[in-house]
């Protein structure tokens, strides 16, 4: 593959992967610890507002993902950074899930998503660059 298909190819990858933190930060703003299953109102003003606060990183941490996407060969510090920051929420994720016991389908698939896939998104894009900057 070509390194242009290639980085086209990262690049709609990571657009899409982008979707998860988009659509889950802003329904955690939006709705609160009332998106979960089973959370029912009222909940107490500082779990709620933590949780909206959580989500608010969240949803920006996939608006700046996007914002890689453009140039996203010239973006290594960045997405690795965000990388390491989805990494380590994904950590303690799992403490949760061996504290706590398996959270549902849904915490799993971010779970997966923040230890498997976003790490080998970080290696494709550290490719990426490397392609691009050698032959420049």
């Amino acid at each position: 593959m070509n390194r242009s298909t290639e980085r086209r190819l990262l690049q709609i990858i990571v657009a899409l992967t982008c979707l998860v933190p988009l659509w889950a930060g802003g329904t955690g703003v939006a709705e609160g610890p009332a998106m979960l299953r089973g959370v029912e109102a009222p909940q107490p003003a500082d779990l709620d507002s933590h949780y909206r606060y959580l989500s608010g990183i969240l949803f920006a941490i996939g608006l700046a993902f996007a914002a890689c996407i453009p140039a996203i060969e010239r973006r290594g510090a960045l997405f690795r950074t965000l990388g390491l920051l989805v990494m380590a929420g994904g950590l303690g994720r799992l403490m949760s899930l061996l504290t706590q016991g398996p959270p549902s389908t849904g915490h799993l698939f971010g779970l997966t998503m923040e230890l498997v896939t976003v790490p080998l998104l970080m290696l494709w894009q550290r490719r990426v660059e490397r392609r691009f900057s050698h032959t420049s």
